[in-house]
């Protein structure tokens, strides 16, 4: 059976955390989470992001999440809370979804992504 792209993320979600924009907000402000904005870096500079988070496009993240390549980065860490957003969290619930395939027991995302955190009325950088 052929599946669309809303199939898959509607599978990811079924097996993945899902915060809403009061949670990752809650999570941050107690400093034990790492937000990972996992969109373009034209999306960045056009739409701006969320204060503190960390950029790893998600043509990039299975690369920057193995520590065993040199494009890993240090704030993919399995000890630690790491939560993806993208656009409006569609993206980021695949990713989500890949990272507990690679071992990561931690990992959330934010649905709705950054709109969601947008309308939520919460800070973001221009």
């Amino acid at each position: 059976m052929t599946k669309s792209a809303t199939d898959l993320v509607k599978e990811a979600k079924q097996n993945i955390e899902n915060l809403t924009p009061d949670q990752v907000h809650e999570e941050i402000k107690k400093g034990n989470a790492t937000l990972i904005d996992i969109r373009e870096s034209e999306e960045l500079s056009q739409n701006g992001k969320i204060p503190g988070s960390v950029h790893s496009p998600r043509g990039m993240i299975e690369f920057h999440a193995d520590d065993t390549l040199p494009y890993h980065k240090p704030e993919f860490d399995k000890n630690k809370r790491l939560i993806l957003h993208c656009a409006s969290g569609g993206r980021s619930a695949l990713a989500t979804s890949t990272l507990k395939q690679m071992g990561y027991e931690n990992v959330a995302h934010l649905d709705g992504g950054y709109k969601a955190w947008k309308e939520a009325g919460y800070p973001v950088t221009e």
